[in-house]
């Protein structure tokens, strides 16, 4: 009989495995994402982690990385970024070097490796608990409109909160009947309509799923329709 050994991972200079560089969420090890993927509770990010994890995360794709872009990319201040690549080169987390043209040059270290994993770990689970949530909840209204009446649908935006309102819309007895937003185009294989054609469908129910649309909720309301916002509908 043959046996066949399981052949051990590529290990580079670091120790960080192939599978772990291709990764796009790098984490140190797979148990890293279980052991936080189970964790019951999940925080919303705070605003310094967010930063934090966005200029960890430049940093590790390489390349000439300046406090300007970073303040580009981030939309804040230049003095605030400054601050934060300080506070980090304290943590241990970058590495700043002096380059040729004296242009300062900002590296990963190890340990900045392994926070930016558990950064990005912490907003993908939060991440996934407000979609459940949202989900859950606009479901549980849906339900209790269907039970009320409604029975057609129409979708108004496109998005991410629109992704959402559509899978919840899909397990319950409501009807889908258009989707209405701006740019035309395809939105989950529907047609997207213009504002101007919701006055020709046919629907006794809207989802607000895009807060730059809510100029069309008075004329839905004046024709008798419910109006459902996912966005209300999210615990504080």
């Amino acid at each position: 009989r043959t046996r066949f050994r399981k052949r051990p991972g590529r290990r580079s200079r670091r120790g960080v495995s192939a599978w772990q560089q291709s990764s796009p969420l790098a984490f140190p090890c797979p148990s890293t994402y279980v052991h936080f993927m189970n964790t019951e509770a999940a925080r919303p990010p705070e605003a310094a982690d967010l930063r934090a994890l966005e200029i960890l995360s430049t940093l590790e794709t390489g390349g000439d990385v300046t406090q300007r872009s970073l303040s580009t990319r981030l939309g804040v201040a230049l003095g605030l970024v400054n601050a934060f690549l300080k506070r980090l080169a304290r943590k241990g987390y970058i590495k700043v070097t002096t380059a040729p043209g004296r242009r300062i040059r900002y590296w990963l270290t190890p340990k900045g490796f392994t926070e930016k994993s558990r950064l990005t770990v912490e907003y993908l689970r939060y991440s996934f608990q407000f979609y459940r949530d949202a989900r859950a909840r606009l479901r549980k209204d849906l339900e209790a409109a269907a039970k009320a009446g409604a029975k057609r649908a129409v979708l108004l935006g496109t998005g991410e909160m629109a992704e959402i309102a559509y899978l919840a819309l899909r397990e319950t007895p409501v009807a889908l009947s258009e989707i209405v937003g701006t740019g035309g185009g395809k939105f989950l294989g529907h047609s997207v309509l213009s504002e101007a054609d919701l006055s020709r469908l046919d629907f006794d129910l809207v989802l607000l799923a895009d807060p730059s649309v809510a100029g069309l909720v008075p004329e839905c309301r004046r024709r008798g329709a419910i109006v459902l916002d996912p966005f209300t509908l999210l615990p504080a």
